[in-house]
């Protein structure tokens, strides 16, 4: 299988994909989302507006649902099954980010969520946080779970604005660094990210993995 990090994040809609392609912009990494829900804003197209090797450096999703829900829901609108187990992955001798779905626990399936996914793959993990009334529960129950399920977390990264005494509590209580920090967006544009992937270009690439 192709090298590969699995980008997983705390909760729904915390900046996984922008964060997504500020790593694969540092790293010169490739980009896929296996399990996509929703026809009308795939990150797999946003991802590839980002990079500056374009829609050479994404691959499609192994799974396009038609309805902008949970990947369980969605797969059941569209009467298929979601078996990740068979998933056919993207060929590249480029290091591979895979982008999963949600939070840690979300599902993948109707019967698996993306830790099963990411765990049976074997996959290390960056986990991507953001700071909010609850986010260190958030992140260190996370934290917890990629533990149990066997998962190496290779780090942490921050995205919006910053909270010291929240970032120096997760870190200190779960020995898990961060790696990269992102702020919150505005406007994207191809130029915004390669700013902030050189910013952060050493620490990603020192990543042992």
């Amino acid at each position: 299988m192709t090298r590969s990090i699995a980008i997983v994040g705390i909760h729904t809609g915390i900046g996984k994909t922008i964060a997504s392609a500020v790593m694969a912009e540092a790293m010169d990494a490739d980009y896929w989302k296996p399990v996509q829900a929703g026809t009308e804003e795939r990150d797999t197209l946003v991802v590839g507006q980002l990079l500056t090797a374009g829609i050479n450096r994404v691959h499609d999703e192994a799974m396009l649902l038609s309805q902008p829900l949970s990947p369980h829901a969605a797969a059941a609108i569209d009467n298929v099954e979601v078996d990740y187990t068979k998933f056919a992955w993207p060929k590249t001798d480029n290091v591979l980010l895979v982008e999963t779905a949600g939070g840690i626990l979300s599902p993948m399936s109707a019967h698996a969520c993306m830790a099963d996914f990411v765990a049976h793959y074997k996959m290390p993990a960056i986990l991507v946080s953001q700071n909010y009334l609850g986010s260190i529960n958030h992140t260190l129950m996370s934290i917890e779970i990629l533990k149990t399920r066997g998962i190496r977390l290779l780090g942490i990264v921050m995205n919006g604005v910053p909270n010291k005494s929240s970032e120096d509590f997760i870190t200190q209580y779960s020995s898990i660094p961060i790696i990269a920090r992102i702020p919150h967006f505005e406007t994207l544009d191809r130029p915004l990210i390669q700013a902030y992937a050189s910013d952060v270009k050493h620490s990603l690439l020192a990543l042992q993995f």
